[in-house]
């Protein structure tokens, strides 16, 4: 994919042809091509293709290299032989490769082997099927912009093997416990847009926003530190539609991961590394569109300028809070970050500007069509993006086509309200724990039906439940404190 910046500040993109990325190949001096994949948890895989293997039939007949009883959440044994199809609109540079090996990329469907055809499970083909989707809604296709959120570190290390010791241990120049040398300590959630030299990472952040846009054409709006304390950050990235972000998400982890892994340092999506401070986040902006015009605009309606289509489509979310969850907020450490006090929602409401309900209709600008949308403030980085998105769009549809009423707003700060007040305005909760959101995922999983595979969904529990038991089984430091002496 190829992008040009209009005058208006407006991204044309232009999808590459498999002719031209062959040719890329070739002007250009690629000595390897990584063929890259998500699995269902999200995370990245890939296999390495000399250069001079690449042949044009590779982006119709596929690559015969994946054994999919490898990959999580993919099949067993007996049916492994799978192959993947690159996607020539994805072709990018790993701009940190040195000419000797120098190394581009292509993100690959997955397709099932012996003639099978597209594998169900493939997370970037439920994307792909999400935007299907909103087509046959009547909408001609939708716009993405999550706010990805990141820690570094100068170090992490942890000790888990061990039956009779459990521990980790960050390191982070910019921790309030750990000022040394010529750097200032970032005071507990006091970490938001300080300047240079308190923030110790803006140079990082500029080497990555230059690496997205040359090396993958992905533009960046801003980047910036973020409230929390050791390293927390924000690259914003310029929206998209469903598939094509997803794609962008998964590529903005990999180069982020990279770039500190280069410059000494350690980057993570893990939503809660630190206890007491803020977590990262990955709130997610959509707007359903038809024909050029955004069906989540009304400029004569006066609370936000929000269309029936939009109050449906917040309905539908809201109505699938606590089941998105477990696809949007996927891991046990997730419920760490959902607690109050820390910005991250734990309340079911939506409203205008307030940060305290879980859907939230920013109004930075008035009478602006083109910025007009809903942020979902539930996910976390640690989520897949193609299930992610894909999910929230199957709940806001299901809105949209039963016409939801997401009820009044709570324009409030509902951390401050008291129970009774909660009741009254019918705010909801969010699962407190891994367990209770796959839970209410099993009671609550119809609306994804079209989209998600339902093997698809019982894979993903199970892979979460096996998680959840894993970390419940454990004894957890903490516990020494409160129970040694009972």
């Amino acid at each position: 994919m190829t992008y040009q910046l209009t005058e208006k500040g407006e991204l044309v993109r232009k999808a590459l042809t498999v002719s031209e990325v062959m040719d890329r190949i070739y002007k250009e001096g690629i000595k390897f091509v990584d063929f890259q994949f998500t699995d269902v948890p999200g995370r990245l895989r890939h296999v390495s293709i000399p250069a001079e293997m690449m042949a044009e039939k590779m982006f119709s007949d596929g690559v015969a290299k994946l054994d999919g009883s490898s990959v999580k959440g993919f099949v067993e044994i007996n049916e492994s032989d799978m192959m993947l199809v690159p996607d020539p609109s994805t072709f990018g540079v790993m701009p940190w490769t040195d000419e000797g090996i120098r190394t581009a990329r292509l993100i690959c469907d997955v397709r099932s082997g012996d003639g099978a055809g597209r594998f169900s499970r493939d997370p970037r083909r439920v994307a792909q099927r999400a935007e299907e989707t909103i087509r046959q809604a009547g909408f001609t296709d939708s716009l993405w912009g999550p706010e990805v959120e990141f820690f570094v570190f100068d170090s992490a290390t942890w000790d888990v093997n061990n039956p009779f010791s459990s521990s980790f241990k960050i390191s982070s120049r910019e921790a309030a416990n750990e000022a040394r040398g010529t750097n200032f300590p970032i005071r507990f959630k006091d970490g938001y847009y300080p300047a240079q030299p308190v923030d110790t990472l803006s140079e990082f952040r500029s080497v990555c926003v230059n690496y997205l846009r040359e090396g993958f054409g992905i533009f960046s709006n801003a980047h910036h530190h973020e409230v929390a304390t050791a390293g927390q950050c924000e690259i914003d990235v310029y929206r998209d539609e469903l598939v094509t972000m997803a794609d962008s998400v998964m590529t903005y982890k990999f180069v982020t991961k990279n770039v500190a892994s280069r410059m000494g340092m350690i980057a993570t999506t893990m939503p809660k590394p630190i206890f007491g401070d803020n977590a990262v986040g990955m709130h997610i902006h959509s707007s359903l569109w038809k024909g050029g015009r955004n069906a989540f605009f009304d400029p004569d309606e006066p609370y936000a300028e929000l269309s029936q289509t939009a109050r449906y489509y917040i309905g539908g979310i809201m109505e699938h809070s606590r089941a998105l969850c477990a696809i949007v907020a996927p891991t046990t450490n997730s419920y760490h970050r959902l607690v109050p006090g820390y910005e991250a929602p734990v309340y079911i409401a939506w409203s205008k500007m307030n940060r305290s309900a879980n859907v939230r209709i920013p109004a930075y600008e008035k009478g602006s069509e083109g910025a007009k949308r809903v942020e979902f403030r539930t996910p976390d980085p640690s989520c897949n993006p193609y299930l992610a998105f894909a999910a929230i769009t199957a709940a806001g549809l299901d809105g949209v086509r039963k016409k939801t009423d997401p009820g009044n707003p709570v324009d409030q700060d509902i951390y401050k309200l008291t129970p009774e007040k909660r009741r009254e305005l019918r705010v909801g909760e969010l699962p407190g724990s891994l367990k209770e959101a796959v839970e209410s995922l099993q009671s609550d999983s119809a609306f994804l039906d079209g989209v998600f595979p339902s093997d698809l969904v019982e894979v993903m529990m199970e892979l979460e439940m096996e998680s959840y038991r894993a970390v419940a089984a454990r004894p957890h430091p903490y516990e020494f404190y409160m129970y040694f002496d009972l």
